[in-house]
């Protein structure tokens, strides 16, 4: 021990140790005329070429590169996070060159460390982001991106390669940057732009129940058809102004009616006129518009609980007699009718009253988990 001591605080008359083991030292060393903060950690040994060494970033930097030098730092992580040096000052001269070449106006953020970087883009009034991961190889590795797509999102990439030959005197690709992956991303943009419009139309001239805040990805909707009669449509990105899947909700006595109305007009169908005509043509009606309604021209909250969202479930049962039509959600009826004398269960079908009219009502409970 008083030798490894003797040993340190002659080499590095600026450390002290910190316990009285005294195997945490603490102190400065200068490194380019500059005095950098450093931390030492010995084994229980107290053998150096063990130590761990503990710095802060801009030290490290200034060692990039002398690796005779700090090849003790491997160990300042452990195993599952091993140390990785930060890239040269050349990765982030060129990450500079990119967005500028780019347009800082498309930047909208940046961290201190260059990843991830978010961009920005406006294609028919709708801002949409794209984020930027770079690993620590780039450009030689492709980075990983996040979008709001409803459809995957990948990019192709050309890794930058150092050094590499020509044959045959072919032309080499030039390599892949922050501009090549943003001009996939429009290209994706403008092949998405009109299910977006489809969406953009159903959002703004119906009453969507679910969801009530749609991310771009969303491709289903809930739609207000009347007082407690939904539909729920599931929209084809790639084909968006085809039929889509279909699924009405509400009392028996009138969805079966919507129903047939939808197999005896399929043949209306125009693909050349938007989804929201073309489902007016077929079901021949009028979606209302949440704007020309009242909350209480759809009562839209559960008769049992009162309340209308319940862990994230809005109430789709509904009693199919006319006189009452009250909705509820599917936990809250299924225990409503267990808890029932009279109740009785065949196969996934359960049968009992209904909580307001006191008229039979039935609750199918295949595929639902109560």
């Amino acid at each position: 021990m008083a030798e490894t001591e003797a040993t340190l605080l002659r080499q590095f008359p600026l450390f002290l140790p910190q316990n009285r083991a005294k195997t945490v030292y603490e102190g400065f060393i200068s490194a380019q005329g500059r005095d950098f903060h450093l931390r030492l950690l010995l084994p229980k040994d107290l053998q150096l070429r063990n130590a761990r060494l503990l710095c802060s970033w801009q030290l490290k930097a200034v060692l990039n590169g002398y690796h005779h030098i700090v090849q003790q730092e491997v160990a300042l992580k452990n195993k599952k996070e091993p140390y990785v040096l930060p890239p040269p000052p050349k990765f982030y001269s060129s990450l500079i060159g990119e967005i500028r070449a780019l347009g800082w106006d498309k930047l909208v953020y940046v961290d201190p460390c260059f990843s991830p970087i978010k961009l920005k883009a406006d294609v028919s009034g709708r801002e949409h982001l794209i984020t930027v991961k770079l690993k620590a190889k780039y450009p030689a590795e492709s980075p990983d991106c996040v979008v709001d797509f409803p459809v995957p999102f990948s990019v192709s990439w050309t890794p930058q390669v150092t050094d590499q030959p020509k044959i045959d005197a072919k032309v080499v690709p030039l390599p892949s940057s922050l501009i090549s992956i943003y001009s996939q991303f429009l290209a994706a943009l403008e092949s998405l732009k009109t299910f977006w419009d489809v969406m953009d139309e159903i959002d703004e001239k119906t009453w969507v129940l679910e969801p009530e805040k749609p991310t771009r990805s969303a491709t289903a909707r809930r739609i207000v058809l009347g007082n407690n009669i939904s539909i729920n449509i599931e929209v084809d990105p790639r084909h968006p102004t085809m039929l889509p899947e279909c699924c009405f909700l509400g009392a028996d006595h009138v969805v079966k009616p919507l129903g047939i109305r939808l197999s005896r007009n399929i043949h209306l169908w125009d693909p050349e006129n938007s989804l929201l005509q073309n489902l007016k043509n077929v079901l021949e009606i009028d979606f209302p518009a949440r704007a020309i309604l009242e909350k209480s021209d759809f009562s839209m909250d559960c008769g049992i609980c009162y309340a209308y969202q319940l862990d994230g479930a809005i109430p789709d049962q509904v009693c199919d007699n006319s006189q009452c039509g009250q909705s509820f959600h599917y936990i809250c009826l299924y225990e409503w009718l267990r808890g029932l004398l009279t109740s009785r269960q065949s196969f996934n079908i359960m049968f009992g009253e209904c909580p307001y009219c006191s008229k039979p009502i039935t609750l199918k409970m295949s595929g639902r988990k109560a």
